[in-house]
């Protein structure tokens, strides 16, 4: 009896010792896919699920990064443990011409392809994420004179630019506001760490959370490439039943409520 017993409480303490741990471990990998949305690669990384499927966590773009911009994921991070990414209002990716840390990956997780123009490496051509300006809490936005991210900027007056206005508020003074240009913006996040807010008025984002999807079913009319896929379409008119009525008769009957 006392030996049937015992093993009944310890059987119970491993199950729910098994089911606390399997708890810390969904909490865990819940913390880490949440996280991962928001985690910067390092230049020419594939697509998120692509690059996760793909990177060895072999670490050799880190130790090819001369500035330490790169670190490794750890435990207690909430990120894919192993995995490059950068905080750039900790240290920035500071564009190196050469990009040392996509050569070295043996798997090709960064690929040289999508940081390369005529086969030849080309930082620009970098999509590490985009840069997003708070304009409530940019003090250009203000009125105050600040053009900090724009100087930052590696690609001065293209990925950043300032755009002009009147401050009607003062009514002599003039918003030098930033402005990024997304096309452009190769998510470098010098900018970021240049603001000079305590909490960074401009932030850069992954290109997938920054940014909007227009779909197929929208046409640039004016862009001669995207106005040539109307070429072959044909039009479609669905008709329905209340569609063979007039708009009128579609209504519903009020006789009774005007009656009242």
């Amino acid at each position: 009896m006392v030996s049937s017993r015992r093993k009944f409480i310890l059987g119970s303490a491993r199950t729910i010792g098994l089911v606390a741990l399997g708890g810390l471990v969904w909490s865990a990998y819940v913390d880490e896919v949440t996280a991962s949305k928001l985690l910067l690669r390092p230049p020419g990384a594939l697509q998120e699920e692509d690059f996760l499927k793909t990177c060895i966590k072999c670490g050799l773009c880190v130790e090819a990064c001369p500035f330490d911009t790169l670190k490794l994921a750890k435990p207690g991070d909430n990120k894919p443990l192993g995995t490059p990414f950068f905080e750039p209002r900790d240290i920035p990716c500071y564009m190196c011409p050469d990009i040392p840390c996509v050569p070295v990956c043996p798997t090709q997780a960064l690929s040289e392809k999508a940081v390369s123009t005529n086969n030849e490496l080309d930082i620009n051509r970098a999509q590490m994420g985009v840069a997003v300006v708070d304009a409530k809490n940019c003090i250009a936005f203000w009125g105050i004179q600040c053009d900090a991210c724009y100087r930052a900027c590696p690609l001065l007056d293209e990925a950043i630019y300032l755009e002009y206005s009147k401050n009607e508020r003062t009514g002599k003074h003039a918003f030098l506001k930033p402005i990024v240009d997304s096309d452009i913006c190769t998510g470098c996040g010098l900018c970021e760490h240049a603001c000079v807010t305590k909490k960074p008025a401009i932030i850069v984002l992954p290109r997938q959370v920054a940014l909007g999807e227009v779909g197929d079913h929208y046409i640039k009319g004016w862009d001669k490439a995207d106005d040539s896929r109307l070429k072959n379409a044909h039009n479609k008119v669905n008709k329905t039943e209340i569609s063979k009525e007039k708009a009128i008769d579609s209504l519903n009957d009020m006789e009774g409520l005007l009656d009242e």
